[in-house]
């Protein structure tokens, strides 16, 4: 077995990370940090960033070629970051305005990170990646959300009703219209069940009235198609 294969490459990714004059440790070690393509890792490598580094400039939502044009110019990843949520686009920096810029941060909160790396690599946008992660969600439980695009504060209320990531983006509403059109119609634990096996408000208000339980509800939900 190659140090490739120990890595888990396909013969596709060897090629291309080989090209770009990628030893199989590094090539894995940029994949683990979100970062799939290897033009892409030669970019962040010429910003000086890091596997371990460069989740300073993808919290910021920046692009490899941005983080180049800013350490082209002398400044710094933390203070390039914060330009850059600022929206300024890279440009020259008295060595003033560099030497008053704020200190750079201690070191991630490492479960953020693992949030950031894993809804990155999942494709999941940067500016989303970063609402969850700062949230505080776990990175297995908010991929499915991230993934569909649904805002984290939506995703809480929604899970707490009980909805998986489908059925939330299949209710067409954001979390609060969705409590309202339900509110009065069954109990609030009742919703998801009710919703996900394709039920109104008022007709599934009607079905309860006519002693059609949310057990029975739930089992139309299970035959529903699986959809995390």
């Amino acid at each position: 077995m190659t140090s490739w294969d120990a890595h888990g490459f396909t013969q596709g990714e060897v090629r291309r990370w080989r090209a770009a004059g990628f030893e199989p440790g590094e090539a894995a070690a940029w994949l683990a940090a979100g970062v799939t393509e290897p033009a892409d890792a030669r970019l962040w490598r010429t910003a000086a960033a890091t596997p371990e580094t460069v989740i300073t400039w993808q919290r910021a939502g920046m692009t490899p070629r941005d983080a180049v044009r800013w350490h082209e110019l002398g400044v710094a990843p933390h203070d390039a970051a914060r330009r850059h949520l600022g929206g300024e686009r890279p440009h020259r920096v008295s060595w003033l305005a560099r030497l008053l810029a704020a200190p750079e941060p201690a070191e991630p909160d490492p479960a953020r990170t693992e949030v950031l790396r894993r809804l990155s690599r999942a494709g999941v946008p940067a500016d989303v990646a970063r609402a969850y992660a700062e949230a505080g969600w776990d990175a297995a439980e908010a991929e499915p959300w991230a993934r569909r695009r649904v805002d984290q504060g939506d995703a809480r209320v929604f899970r707490a009703l009980g909805f998986t990531a489908g059925e939330a983006v299949r209710t067409g509403l954001p979390a609060v219209e969705a409590m309202a059109a339900w509110w009065g119609a069954v109990p609030m634990a009742e919703v998801a069940a009710w919703c996900a096996a394709g039920f109104g408000p008022e007709e599934a208000a009607a079905q309860r009235a006519a002693g059609v339980t949310a057990d029975q509800a739930g089992v139309l939900r299970a035959l529903s198609p699986p959809d995390g």
